[in-house]
């Protein structure tokens, strides 16, 4: 059996958190910082708590505030830290496409398919770094919330500190609809139907996020409500009433209706017919938002459904 040989270390080093990586998951982070370096190693120092933030020992699932001071264990690296990639025109110019929305104090993009919101991970930069390319003097531009990178659709980011904290308040105020539509395995049977299942995040062995319903998991209420069903498949309208990480997919599979083209928590057999009607990503995207702003302005915005998408639609009878 061959050995696994823990790599040489050097001094330790301590990482002031600034913007471009606030609410990044601190493995990501790591992963992305210490280039070179096993996952397994990154996992090993966190569960011995040799990965300090603030002093204090944190799970790999702690997400980076600004400001927050981590301190990194020595060890050897076969290349530089976080090596800034500037992204190309051509995505500079997508996003710039895709806004829906804009004032003073918010931007409401239509974010694509396969674009992460921001870099870390192996990703050199998502949505929120390629915004800062695009506009130099923004100097206060911060995501609002997150998207899975396979999920499209309506994103906030936010333009000024006082808009950030406004929207932060309505999420957790839940005075912030989101809409979104998913297709879904099978037929739909009934009217809409609320799902109440608690969801609690779980970490592989492998390092993989999985988020599982469970008893001990935190409150998480999705309602769905249908638009279309054939034999295979139905097209739903998805409400979050709360904002857990994968929660309609979780819920959707919970219905034992799993979202097409989902390879985490999906049907095997049924992403296949799918793909076999050209599905090639996730079917969720964030049709719309309806908040009202700082100024007691109420936006209504809807993100259309992509081209590709539409596509599956069509091939299943749906126009």
């Amino acid at each position: 059996m061959n050995e696994i040989t823990t790599p040489k270390r050097f001094a330790p080093e301590l990482v002031e958190i600034d913007s471009r990586h606030e609410g990044q998951r601190i493995d990501n982070f790591l992963t992305a910082y210490l280039k070179g370096v096993p996952k397994s190693f990154i996992y090993r120092v966190l569960r011995r708590g040799e990965v300090r933030v603030n002093k204090g020992r944190i799970r790999p699932d702690y997400k980076l505030q600004l400001g927050d001071a981590v301190r990194i264990p020595p060890v050897r690296r076969e290349t530089s830290p976080i090596v800034t990639a500037v992204p190309g025109d051509r995505l500079v110019e997508l996003l710039e496409q895709n806004i829906l929305y804009e004032d003073d104090g918010v931007i409401v993009l239509n974010k694509p398919s396969g674009i992460a919101v921001h870099g870390g991970s192996g990703i050199s930069f998502g949505v929120i770094e390629i915004l800062r390319t695009a506009r130099p003097r923004a100097s206060s531009l911060e995501l609002v919330h997150r998207l899975d990178r396979d999920t499209s659709g309506c994103l906030i980011i936010s333009k000024k500190r006082s808009s950030l904290r406004h929207i932060h308040k309505l999420l957790r105020e839940h005075e912030m609809e989101k809409r979104y539509v998913a297709l879904l395995k099978g037929p739909w049977r009934g009217g809409e139907r609320r799902v109440d299942a608690p969801l609690r995040k779980n970490i592989l062995s492998s390092g993989e996020r999985v988020v599982r319903v469970a008893d001990d998991g935190r409150p998480s209420h999705t309602l769905f409500r249908p638009r279309q069903s054939w034999k295979r498949a139905s097209l739903v309208e998805a409400l979050p009433l709360t904002g857990r990480t994968h929660q309609i997919r979780v819920h959707a599979a919970y219905l034992n209706q799993p979202i097409a083209g989902d390879e985490k928590y999906g049907d095997v057999g049924f992403n296949r017919a799918m793909q076999a009607l050209g599905l090639r990503r996730l079917f969720l995207h964030a049709t719309g938002l309806r908040f009202t702003t700082a100024t007691g302005q109420t936006v209504d915005v809807t993100a259309p459904l992509d081209a590709s998408l539409q596509q599956v639609l069509d091939a299943l009878g749906g126009g």
